[in-house]
């Protein structure tokens, strides 16, 4: 069986062991009213199972080849792949509250969504407020049913690794929001917060767990991270640039959105050293399309996309050598290799 054919069918059976905990999980709110329930299973456990790359997962699974992990742990692989997935599906939906997003995956945000049953309902209170507060728990429940997920494992190593994970992803978060607050970034602090808000969590981390299920040495570990670090840091950078310039129809997110905040990410900041610093250049205080366009433009004259592109390249090729000085199980390098290319793809 091919790398593409394995990875394929590890997404399936993450996607049915997803199926099963949401609908586990779904069962222990039989206490709630029809139309609460129906919220619950339109906008999270609909938002778990249909959408995603299952970068994540694959990640776990890979580590625990990478490290020697047999197949009689494939149990405790898929649950901990769904764990890391769901705590993906946390971070999307508290993100967007935090970000003011209208889209996500090509739908409205689960916020708005929920704004918009208050006011076309003719509700009590402040639909926005109520929106943003339903939202917070639905993000809350999915990030409780990733602690069920990870119980099946059965793993005390396991936890420890899923603990450092989330504990990481919460701090970045707060880092991303603190920057964007005070309005001065420097490209170290960007990096540093891209790491933990989003690179760790997405490469390294899921890696390092499938690495403690397999019980694997200490040495494939630092080999796995010597090849997630620089690979996390290029996936956050290929992230900034989409951010700016993707197309809303491929990434399923709204254009621009990083400008109109205000985010304090290396690509802005790299912008802002070419052309004489914050507060001074068209990519601060973004507040409409024109200005977008003219952001963009900037960014693009100023050769600070086509340097953030050459460091993408440079960490993406760093992360293929560690690889290759790794020494890992054929398939498990073939596929890390292959999921390389992916987090860092041009298009979304």
């Amino acid at each position: 069986m091919t790398v593409t054919a394995v990875t394929g069918s590890v997404r399936e059976l993450v996607d049915q062991r997803l199926i099963a905990v949401v609908e586990r999980e779904m069962g222990r709110l039989g206490f709630l009213g029809g139309q609460e329930r129906e919220a619950v299973r339109r906008l999270l456990a609909r938002f778990v199972i249909d959408g995603g790359k299952r970068l994540r997962p694959s990640f776990v699974f890979w580590g625990h080849s990478a490290a020697g992990g047999s197949a009689e742990e494939l149990d405790a692989v898929l649950s901990a792949g769904c764990a890391v997935e769901l705590v993906h599906s946390c971070a999307l939906i508290l993100d967007d509250i935090m970000d003011e997003s209208d889209t996500r995956r090509g739908r409205t945000t689960a916020h708005l969504a929920l704004l918009d049953e208050h006011r076309q309902a003719g509700w009590r209170g402040d639909p926005r407020r109520y929106g943003e507060s339903v939202a917070t728990l639905l993000g809350l429940l999915a990030y409780t049913w990733a602690d069920t997920a990870m119980v099946a494992t059965g793993s005390a190593r396991a936890w420890e690794v899923f603990t450092q994970l989330r504990v990481e992803l919460i701090g970045g978060q707060y880092m991303d929001l603190a920057h964007a607050a005070r309005g001065a970034g420097t490209r170290s602090q960007a990096l540093l917060t891209g790491a933990y808000k989003s690179g760790k969590y997405t490469v390294e981390g899921p890696l390092l767990l499938g690495h403690a299920l397999a019980r694997g040495l200490p040495g494939v570990r630092a080999a796995l991270s010597a090849y997630a670090l620089p690979l996390g840091e290029a996936f956050q950078l290929r992230d900034d640039v989409l951010g700016v310039f993707g197309d809303p129809a491929l990434t399923g997110k709204p254009a621009g959105a990083d400008l109109f905040l205000g985010k304090q990410t290396y690509l802005l900041a790299e912008t802002r050293r070419r052309t004489g610093g914050h507060g001074h250049t068209p990519v601060d205080d973004v507040r409409d399309e024109a200005e977008v366009a003219a952001a963009r433009e900037l960014i693009v004259a100023c050769g600070a996309l086509e340097a953030v592109e050459r460091r993408i390249d440079l960490l993406t090729r760093k992360a293929t050598a560690a690889l290759e000085r790794a020494r890992l199980p054929e398939e498990a390098s073939a596929a890390l290799a292959e999921l390389a290319r992916q987090v860092t793809d041009r298009r979304a």
